[in-house]
């Protein structure tokens, strides 16, 4: 295992975590009721997925 023999600066550790940034979320818009939707995931409106229904949806109005 590693043994640092100096100690890491601070301008040299944040250089080397510039590349550790957030990314934002891949949105697509549902394929049943238009509604915008993260990418791999079920609609939370009308539980559809991939042009399937996947969770039955209780309608309460």
């Amino acid at each position: 295992m590693a043994h640092p023999k100096h100690r890491v600066s601070k301008a040299r550790r944040d250089k080397r975590r510039t590349h550790y940034k957030a990314t934002p979320a891949t949105l697509a818009s549902c394929s049943n009721c238009g509604t915008t939707v993260k990418y791999h995931t079920v609609c939370p409106e009308c539980g559809h997925y991939r042009g399937k229904l996947a969770i039955e949806k209780d309608v309460t109005v």
